[in-house]
């Protein structure tokens, strides 16, 4: 018997290898698909932010991916994270379900293990990016930077908030892009406040510095700083331009933002963007579709790795059951993956505010909600809140 459901016959092109593409790449190849992933970096990206996963839906996806278990293995544990003030003093705690939900692992230990699980049956690209796409009445043909001409039945656009392949296809990043008035930078920086898989946040008006240490290492410890400001101008590959912006909006800052600037100076690993979101009219066109922060991207706070698992793992599974019809399956993946999306955007435009509120009252009204929410009576109603868009999306059965 005919196995209607075998995507064999596929040949699809994934852009990217941060966290989407292996998740698409993962998914499709349960279904036979020949995936071939691109990747302008020479190799696949270590460490980055740490990243979580919530609630039934994610569980349920990560479990039919195989890799809910090995998550937990290289989870980061990582406790509450403290609201302080300039002294050091604790204002209030942030429970982990809150900061880090069910279970949370750095975004490269995510990628190796769908990497680790795939590279066996996908091709990886590494060190080339898409050139040129062209549609025709049976395929895409795709140049590259580097790699000769190639054709392929379908192309995954999954290289993030700034997509190069989503540009080509669905034109210049501006129309899409909305800023939340905020920027946001990320480092390592040295443990100097001897932290153990936890946190500490201090705000001022417009501004916030972060130190957390998500895997227990005595030495190394993670900065994260968030500041309001009006859109800025700048070369996202200038590191030196960037660095100088974050030391002229920190200048002056009280608690450990000094010793944050200072080891800013020799940062080698330096996150620096606006916190913003993609909306797109349409996240399909023709052939090419829009996966993950390509198509639905936020820069922070909105679960965007929940979503681009979840959007991979419905993506291939509707492809699977219209027996590899793009026209078919790209109109069910969007009309299911669509409001569940947006639903998870919305939390993410208070990223900003929450972490730099505007003014010293909305520091202290944040602080006295969170001291609320976190108290014993409010605990599960709190931890229900925080999955409620992480779960707002009934999946259907797909094909095992």
């Amino acid at each position: 018997m005919t196995n209607t459901h075998d995507l064999s016959h596929l040949n699809v092109l994934v852009s990217g290898a941060s966290v989407a593409g292996p998740a698409a790449a993962l998914n499709l190849a349960r279904y036979g698909a020949r995936v071939t992933v691109v990747e302008k970096a020479p190799a696949l990206r270590e460490g980055g932010f740490a990243v979580d996963f919530r609630g039934h839906v994610h569980r349920t996806v990560l479990t039919a991916m195989g890799i809910w278990d090995e998550i937990h293995t290289h989870q980061t544990h990582m406790g509450r994270q403290t609201v302080v003030s300039a002294d050091g003093t604790p204002r209030v705690d942030l429970p982990a379900e809150m900061m880090s939900g069910d279970v949370e692992i750095f975004r490269g230990d995510l990628a190796r293990i769908m990497y680790e699980r795939t590279k066996d049956r996908v091709e990886y690209v590494f060190g080339d990016s898409i050139a040129t796409l062209t549609e025709t009445t049976d395929g895409v043909d795709v140049t590259f930077e580097r790699g000769a001409p190639r054709r392929f039945d379908l192309v995954v656009a999954a290289d993030g908030l700034h997509s190069h392949t989503r540009s080509l296809a669905f034109g210049d990043e501006s129309r899409y892009l909305r800023f939340f008035d905020h920027y946001v930078a990320g480092f390592d920086i040295p443990n100097h406040l001897g932290l153990d898989r936890t946190g500490r946040v201090y705000s001022e008006p417009g501004r916030a510095v972060v130190i957390g240490n998500y895997d227990g290492d005595p030495d190394r410890a993670g900065a994260l700083l968030v500041f309001r400001s009006e859109r800025l101008t700048y070369d996202r590959r200038d590191v030196t331009a960037q660095k100088r912006i974050l030391a002229e909006r920190f200048a002056g800052m009280g608690w450990e933002a000094p010793a944050v600037l200072k080891a800013l100076e020799a940062a080698d690993d330096l996150y620096f963007d606006a916190i913003a979101q993609i909306h797109v009219d349409r996240l399909t066109k023709g052939r090419v579709v829009l996966l993950g922060d390509a198509g639905y991207g936020a820069t922070m706070g909105g679960m965007g790795t929940g979503v681009a698992v979840v959007g991979s793992y419905v993506l291939a599974g509707e492809l699977a059951l219209a027996g590899g019809d793009h026209r078919t399956a790209f109109a069910a993946y969007e009309a299911r993956i669509r409001d569940f999306a947006k639903g998870c955007q919305k939390i993410s435009g208070n990223a900003g505010p929450f972490f730099a509120p505007a003014t010293e009252w909305r520091i202290r009204s944040r602080d006295r909600m969170y001291r609320l929410l976190s108290s014993r009576p409010l605990a599960g109603f709190f931890k229900r809140l925080t999955e409620k868009a992480a779960t707002d999306i009934e999946l259907p059965e797909y094909p095992a």
